[in-house]
């Protein structure tokens, strides 16, 4: 009998996930660079099928590169680069490109796969469609972070870059659990589905809040406001600030303000884990307690790291890798907290 015979295979298409949210870990992390490097708006165009291929040609390199001198970023910004330096930038936004694509692949593939050999256990195939269309729907609002940097602005929006940033880490949450719920299956057939607990709904919503005010960080480039810390420029709050502007509106669009909230919420979030971790190791899931405070540990001392060494891109690329695992942990402890039989 084929391996694949078998009508309900929940191990290997647990397993199948886990590498699918292994590459969107990689494709945050390269996202982090892609900004970081300021390499995001290189490519002006949205080619879903024709864009796999780079220019393979100098003329074709030339074409790529008359038409990012026509976006202010070019113009306001980086007027006089030289072509080489604009194939170093190219290089990261295809590289982000490029694994989106992969990864439409790998989770459409072996989907089709495993729903054509019946594999798929009772109740999962809408969860695995719904985490398909949610990935389409994520290149969308890629291409849509981009446009808004193409005419006017000389970046993209920090609210779309959120959007774009948090929608990866939901879907990357989401596969977790899910991968989790089937690997309960495949040790118990009499498993069902975890229920999220009140304890992980208020983890994650007060982890939500600290990445969408990284990705606002992120996008406005408020790492750079101060190489200090706890003390920004001197001073614990950037009080100056509320001189200039509204409370509400410095809070979403003011780099210290954004920054000063990024920084202390932090320790609220900390205060979350913490619990989220205890409970997970009251539902004997000491593992994924020790994860969890292993992974907030690290990205503590990592955030700090990025501001003290004015953002340095191999530690704030690591601090955005941590920051995914964090995800990963968060979701892994709420799980367990909310298995049942």
């Amino acid at each position: 009998m084929s391996a694949f015979s078998h009508p309900a295979r929940p191990r290997a298409i647990a397993n199948w996930l886990t590498v699918v949210a292994a590459l969107i870990v990689l494709m945050v992390v390269v996202g982090g660079i892609t900004r970081l490097t300021e390499s995001g708006l290189s490519i002006t165009e949205w080619k879903p099928v024709t864009g796999v291929l780079p220019p393979l040609s100098d003329a074709a390199w030339r074409a790529e590169f008359a038409k990012y001198q026509q976006i202010p970023e070019y113009q306001q910004l980086n007027r006089g680069m030289s072509l080489a330096a604009f194939k170093g930038i190219y290089f990261w936004e295809y590289l982000h490109r490029l694994l989106g694509r992969l990864i439409g692949m790998a989770f459409a593939l072996p989907l089709l796969w495993f729903a054509w050999r019946r594999a798929i256990p009772s109740g999962y195939g809408w969860r695995l469609t719904g985490l398909f269309a949610l990935g389409g729907l994520q290149g969308v609002i890629g291409w849509w972070m981009v446009t808004s940097g193409l005419t006017v602005r000389t970046d993209v929006s920090h609210f779309r870059l959120a959007t774009h940033l948090l929608l990866a880490l939901t879907i990357l949450a989401a596969i977790c659990w899910t991968a989790a719920d089937l690997r309960a299956l495949a040790r118990d057939p009499g498993a069902r589905p975890a229920r999220l607990t009140m304890v992980g709904a208020v983890t994650f919503a007060i982890l939500f809040v600290q990445l969408m005010f990284g990705a606002f960080v992120a996008g406005l480039n408020a790492g750079l406001v101060t190489d200090q810390w706890p003390l920004m420029n001197g001073h614990f709050f950037p009080a100056d600030v509320l001189q200039v502007r509204p409370f509400f509106d410095a809070l979403f669009n003011d780099p210290a303000m954004i920054h000063w909230v990024h920084r202390w919420w932090a320790w609220i979030a900390v205060a979350a884990f913490i619990v989220l971790a205890r409970r997970a190791r009251g539902a004997g899931d000491r593992p994924a307690s020790l994860a969890l405070h292993a992974a907030f540990g690290t990205q503590i001392l990592l955030g700090i790291a990025t501001v003290m060494t004015g953002v340095s891109i191999p530690v704030a690329a690591a601090h955005q890798l941590v920051g995914a695992l964090v995800v990963v942990c968060v979701a892994w402890c709420a799980h367990s907290v909310g298995a049942r039989r």
